[in-house]
């Protein structure tokens, strides 16, 4: 068993419990494992968040980032105590990039035909809009394998997320002083998989694991993520 800490951090649409196929593999391997909430409001405030939950962790941490996670890891990838980052369907930016940009240099995805937007005050008064994925276009846009009635409470409990974090720019890459991993879902029609595979390449992640995948790969292969998990924390304990 890894002296590490296993850190998830989830992406947009879900939340911290959408990593339960994979949490529920790590604790039967003896694991010690996080999964942390993001608010999907303030690109910033989430990376700060998580920072602070690193931090707090008492020894070496991999940091594991799904979707709009990977996105927030990049970041927190910086801290002293990260021994390794793992990027699963997201994005991977570099130093002072933004979601938006780092994704408009691809044709848009399939599902960003199918966001629908709702408008709610934001604390300072000021309007915000948020995004979901359309609940009739879930299944098919975020979670093909998945059966019917999990993919159907998935779609009606999704955790939004602010258009703004996406003009938001990183403040570090943590891949620049840590040793990273990445996966590519080649069936994502949220993230393209082009974009994965030129954020790891840019990263210069040192394995990259490209599984036919819908973007919620986390649950549909679970075993397979939980594998290269394993096979990660092995390469650290050995290395440290």
């Amino acid at each position: 068993m890894s002296s590490s800490t296993v850190v998830l951090v989830h992406g947009a649409f879900l939340d911290a419990s959408g990593w339960w196929p994979v949490v529920l593999r790590l604790l039967d391997g003896g694991h010690r494992v996080l999964a942390s909430p993001v608010t999907g409001r303030s690109f910033r405030g989430d990376c700060d968040y998580i920072r602070t939950i690193v931090e707090h962790v008492d020894g070496e941490v991999l940091l594991v980032g799904h979707g709009y996670g990977a996105a927030v890891i990049t970041v927190v990838g910086e801290a002293a105590n990260v021994s390794g980052l793992l990027f699963i369907a997201g994005y991977a930016l570099e130093r002072g990039e933004s979601i938006a940009e780092m994704r408009d240099l691809f044709a848009p995805a399939e599902a960003s035909a199918h966001l629908v937007a709702t408008v709610f005050p934001g604390e300072d008064g000021a309007r915000r809009t948020e995004l979901t994925v359309a609940p009739d276009q879930f299944a098919r846009l975020l979670a093909q394998g998945l059966p019917a009635d999990e993919s159907g409470v998935l779609a009606v409990s999704q955790r939004p997320i602010s258009d703004s974090v996406f003009a938001e720019r990183a403040s570090g890459a943590g891949w620049s002083v840590t040793p990273s991993w990445g996966v590519v879902a080649t069936h994502d029609r949220l993230i393209s998989p082009h974009l994965q595979r030129f954020g790891y390449r840019r990263a210069g992640c040192r394995a990259v694991r490209e599984l036919d995948a819908p973007h919620l790969v986390t649950q549909t292969h679970a075993a397979e993520i939980v594998r290269f998990i394993d096979s990660i924390l092995d390469e650290i304990e050995t290395r440290g």
